[in-house]
């Protein structure tokens, strides 16, 4: 099924770019803008299997490790939306955590966290690519150009839903362990616990209030990073991306994460709070946590959640965009209108 998913995907508007250098490698396709992706031997064809496979591989590192390392932000901010009264805020939920735990206890949650944002990494990027492609190429390349925002969040939303399948068990173990008090403080003792206690459901039953944190969430991430990183090369930065060093577009892509983070942590952080009160509660439900929150408790805890994933986010795309640099992948650069498009307007206008 998938081959033949990619196989389609191969010759989408995207990746126009690179196959019309190839086809005229010193002609100027954009005034003031050279292409130069024939000068580059790329390690793997735009769309190939091993594009896929490796871009993959970049969301593993970029959310795998982005996420293990803010996991005593994250026990903090969890603990903030399943016991407000305990822990009023940032600063004093780390005071009780540290006072109860000591500083060995802001890891607890890490082995879950560090596998289970893995998996979603891989599912997130790598399908993302996948669906980007397939969906561009099926509304064709005008309307690849004229609907990119739509695309975006179409492919996104596509992308995250399986990545959220791949993610939940691991989300069920980490907020257990960093919320419920006296429950198991490792990924090899708490998974049987919830085995035993409520069979697979348990690891499943948080996916629903799971897919509404972060499909909203990953298609704001990548519609508006997608989106700012066009204005920022546009508007702001004083020289098209073809002529800016490796190191200069990656400050460029740290800059559209972060902002593309904060938006992402206010859209998706009430479903964020009813999946941790979800997780610690046994036998709740998605539409009794929210009830009993209320409106004002689906916002605890927003403030460090908007610390944790502007960051996250801005380090998350770096770390990828570092990654398809590193491995020589074909990076298009932000799409610009089709030729035939542009005659189109003309003879309109004329």
């Amino acid at each position: 099924m998938f081959s033949s998913l990619w196989e389609t995907a191969k010759n989408s508007p995207f990746s126009r770019p690179l196959e019309a250098q190839c086809d005229a490698p010193n002609k100027q396709l954009v005034a003031g803008r050279n292409i130069a992706a024939a000068d580059a031997q790329y390690s793997c064809e735009y769309g190939s299997n091993k594009y896929y496979a490796l871009c993959g591989f970049g969301g593993l590192l970029s959310c795998g490790i982005t996420h293990t390392a803010v996991v005593p932000l994250d026990l903090v901010k969890c603990r903030i939306q399943v016991d407000p009264a305990k822990y009023k805020g940032i600063f004093n939920g780390f005071k009780v955590s540290v006072r109860e735990d000591g500083v060995r206890g802001l890891a607890k949650g890490w082995a879950p966290t560090a596998i289970g944002y893995s998996m979603q990494g891989v599912c997130k990027f790598g399908f993302y690519e996948l669906f980007k492609i397939l969906y561009g190429n099926m509304i064709g390349e005008e309307n690849s150009y004229l609907y990119r925002t739509s695309l975006y969040l179409a492919a996104s939303a596509s992308a995250e839903f399986f990545a959220d399948i791949a993610l939940s068990p691991m989300e069920a173990c980490k907020v257990r362990i960093q919320t419920q008090p006296g429950f198991a403080s490792t990924l090899r003792a708490a998974a049987p616990i919830i085995y035993g206690q409520e069979g697979l459901w348990g690891f499943y039953k948080g996916v629903v209030p799971l897919w509404c944190r972060q499909i909203p969430y990953t298609m704001m991430k990548f519609a508006c990073f997608e989106r700012t990183l066009e204005a920022l090369y546009m508007y702001v930065v004083p020289k098209p991306r073809d002529q800016c060093t490796k190191n200069e577009q990656l400050v460029v892509t740290f800059a559209a994460g972060y902002i593309a983070g904060v938006f992402c942590a206010i859209v998706s952080h009430p479903a964020d709070t009813i999946v941790s009160k979800l997780n610690q509660d046994k036998g709740s439900t998605a539409m009794g946590v929210a009830k009993n929150l209320g409106m004002a408790g689906l916002w605890k805890g927003l403030f460090p959640r908007i610390i944790m994933i502007g960051t996250l986010t801005a380090l998350q795309w770096f770390i990828y965009d570092a990654v398809k640099v590193t491995l020589n992948l074909p990076r298009p650069p932000p799409p610009e209108m089709p030729e035939s498009l542009k005659k189109k307007l003309e003879a309109k206008q004329a």
